[in-house]
């Protein structure tokens, strides 16, 4: 799905929130694999899971022409800041629903790059039917599950000692959704 790019001022920093193309696919992959070792916040460690340029122009492609996923980017200074998907389903069980990921480079956190990424979503999903949205969150993670709630997420489950991080500790994964009315 593709939406229309808005713009934002924010602490003297201009950036527009579009939809992904195709000419993002290389820097998609770098970005992905820098904020993945920037932050331990995220599922991944740098490098896990990567994605080539070609991995991404077929992710691009594929929720452009999808009308259940949807594909953001935070674009300043020329350059890709950070990204969400909103990720549907084809099964008509869960077909009601979206799972929504973001990831901001460290070098942007304070900016609203996340918090403007995860409103654009949740308009999109709220104008296209979509009765739920979806996430997860690590525990540490209080800015962002504050910002969860604030935008009408809430608590649905735990998932205990889900992740263990560097300093070799477990630590919960918590689980959020928003219904739409």
């Amino acid at each position: 799905m593709i939406i229309n790019e808005k713009e934002y001022y924010i602490h003297n920093l201009h950036y527009k929130i579009r939809s992904a193309t195709q000419e993002d696919a290389q820097s998609l992959s770098e970005v992905r694999v820098q904020i993945d070792g920037e932050t331990e916040n995220m599922d991944r460690e740098a490098g896990e899971a990567y994605i080539d340029e070609a991995g991404f122009k077929q992710i691009i492609n594929a929720d452009t022409e999808s009308n259940v996923n949807l594909f953001l980017v935070a674009e300043a200074d020329g350059r890709i800041a950070g990204f969400s998907r909103c990720e549907g389903s084809r099964l008509k069980r869960s077909a009601h629903k979206v799972e929504f990921g973001v990831c901001v480079l460290k070098e942007f956190w304070g900016y609203g790059i996340g918090k403007n990424l995860l409103k654009e979503s949740i308009h999109w999903a709220d104008s296209n039917e979509t009765k739920k949205m979806t996430l997860n969150v690590l525990e540490t993670n209080d800015k962002a599950i504050k910002l969860y709630k604030k935008l009408g997420f809430e608590v649905e489950g735990i998932l205990k000692n889900d992740k263990k991080l560097s300093d070799g500790n477990y630590y919960h994964t918590i689980l959020m959704g928003r219904l739409i009315e």
